[in-house]
């Protein structure tokens, strides 16, 4: 397989350190004990979670199977500047929720889904879209990381792909189902140990296995001008503003990292996500210049597939011993990602489907429980199901973190500027949906007006995008001045170009099309929300007193709520 030979683990090696994996996350789940548990403590763990856990628990979810295969992927196709495209902006995202995570907690302390306060916010529309938005982005994640477990399984054993995904899925299903969310992140402290002490040891010894500085001075022919530098036009583009826009939605409009928001102490929410920030930043580009590498030695992808570059690095550079430890480390970083969104997809049924909606906040804890046991299950079996069409895990991402920017600038509006309405939030997150998919797949041709509209709000999604960052770390003031100034700084380049990157504008488009109908609908709007309502809408399902209190004060028919 162009003149690289690749190693392989026995069958019985690789049972057994699935076995000792599996088995060990396992028993170590089983030390929370089942008569303390309660329906909030599956969810959220009540909200106290210590800092080293919180954050070793945000590194873990996020350094995940995509973060090994999609960052090599990244560097494969765009040189040096691929990694750290990917690997920068996706520490960013981890970064960018902490100030609007703070709102989020000062608003509904006691909240276990986004989706929840935007029930309270608005009511059921507006909820079941952001929640329908998680629950599919939460199974597209378990589809990739059994993806990234089959093709894993399948280059470094004589196993096949089938068994890979069927065991990864299995036996993270195994160990989260009773205990939820608290077995999620008392696993993650473990994994994330694991997988930083073993990518400190592997990033290295590949990169020296395979000549050290030599391939470097051997491998600068193969690399295009533009791979060979930094400031790579393709690569920030294609790859890095797309990827870019994408992680921003991601911050929101991702239940596992709300989850966690959730769950940390309220006065520790801005080290935990600093912490994670940098350890993901520097672990993640590393992982990714095992691309460049390939790419410096003149490696094809086995069978055309970007997602076995790794393992295929792994298995041609490294010993026996640093194989088993490469293979622990990559089941390890989508285990924690898949348990995660198991806990996550769990919470939404539990509380924005069964909690909110069918039982009306008279939910029983018990039936709640099993509500998100069964949700496990069902969500296993569909991320299975899914992972046999093995879609390319970079491009799954960029895809859906885009479709998601049709919700960022909806939901953190909502929760800062009263006169936002529910039609203004259903109505902008929808219209939006369906002109970045007609712009993604070309439906409306890039040429002429149709192109010129997009582009317009393909740089007003810039100035949003921008704009919402500045609001969150300086406030309105520079928010209004970054987000207006970027937009009309930007217009002169963006006009008569964007149509040649597709991804880029679509992506532009999501957040430039849901912020105009939004702010509009919203300036026409007379409503002034009381934002106190919502700490007393949302409270723990195991507080019964609460919620009969707040059921009799808000009654129905209260403005904003559908």
């Amino acid at each position: 397989m162009d003149g690289f030979s690749f190693y392989q683990l026995q069958t019985p090696t690789v049972l057994l350190l699935l076995l000792a994996f599996y088995g060990g996350t396992f028993l170590l789940s089983m030390r929370i004990g089942r008569k303390s548990e309660n329906v909030d403590g599956y969810m959220n763990s009540t909200g106290a979670v210590g800092f080293g856990v919180s954050a070793a628990s945000m590194t873990a979810t996020w350094i995940w199977a995509a973060s090994f295969y999609a960052a090599a992927t990244s560097g494969y196709k765009y040189g040096i500047s691929g990694p750290i495209h990917y690997g920068l902006w996706g520490a960013l995202m981890i970064l960018f929720i902490y100030p609007f995570g703070r709102r989020f907690r000062a608003l509904a302390p006691e909240a276990h889904t986004l989706a929840e306060i935007i029930q309270a916010r608005h009511g059921r529309s507006s909820q079941m879209i952001l929640a329908g938005s998680n629950i599919v982005g939460s199974v597209i994640s378990l589809m990739a990381n059994f993806t990234a477990a089959g093709a894993l399984v399948a280059m470094l054993s004589p196993l096949e792909f089938v068994h890979g995904v069927l065991i990864a899925g299995l036996g993270t299903l195994a160990y989260t189902l009773w205990s939820g969310f608290r077995a999620s992140i008392l696993t993650d402290v473990v994994q994330v140990a694991a997988m930083l002490g073993a990518a400190a040891i592997i990033i290295p010894m590949v990169f020296f296995n395979a000549g050290g500085t030599e391939v470097i001075s051997q491998g600068w022919d193969r690399f295009t001008a533009e791979q060979a530098t930094l400031f790579s036009k393709t690569a920030f583009l294609e790859q890095g503003a797309p990827y870019f826009a994408a992680v921003l939605a991601y911050a929101i409009g991702n239940q596992t990292i709300a989850q966690r928001l959730f769950a940390v102490r309220e006065d520790l929410i801005k080290p935990t996500f600093v912490a994670a920030t940098v350890s993901y930043g520097a672990t993640v580009i590393g992982l990714g210049m095992i691309g460049v590498v390939a790419l410096m030695v003149g490696m094809e992808p086995a069978g055309g597939d970007y997602n076995n570059l790794i393992p295929q690095m792994a298995s041609t550079y490294l010993g026996p011993v640093l194989i088993g430890v490469f293979f622990i480390m990559v089941i390890g970083s989508l285990s924690s990602t898949a348990d995660s969104d198991l806990a996550a997809l769990s919470s939404i049924v539990m509380t924005d489907i069964y909690g909110r909606n069918i039982a009306r906040g008279r939910a029983n804890p018990k039936v709640m429980l099993w509500v998100g046991r069964i949700t496990m299950i069902v969500a296993t079996m569909a991320g299975l199901i899914f992972a046999s069409y093995r879609i390319d895990i970079l491009s799954l991402l960029v895809f859906v973190g885009a479709l998601w920017g049709s919700i960022v600038f909806p939901v953190i509006g909502s929760l800062y500027w009263g006169r936002i309405t529910n039609r203004a939030f259903t109505t902008s997150v929808l219209v939006s949906l369906v002109v970045f998919c007609a712009a993604r797949f070309e439906l409306i041709p890039l040429v002429g007006v149709s192109a010129l509209l997009l582009e317009l709000f393909a740089t007003i999604g810039a100035g949003v995008v921008l704009g919402l960052m500045a609001f969150g770390f300086f406030g309105l003031r520079a928010g209004l001045v970054v987000g207006i100034g970027a937009a009309l700084g930007l217009m002169p380049f963006t006009l008569g170009f964007l149509r040649d990157y597709t991804v880029l504008l679509s992506s532009l488009n999501a957040y430039g099309v849901s912020t105009t109908i939004c702010v509009l609908m919203s300036l026409r709007s007379s409503e002034d929300f009381d934002f106190r309502l919502i700490r007393r809408r949302v409270t723990n399902f195991h507080d019964e007193d609460a919620d009969d209190e707040v059921l009799e004060m808000e009654g129905a028919g209260q403005p904003g709520r559908a």
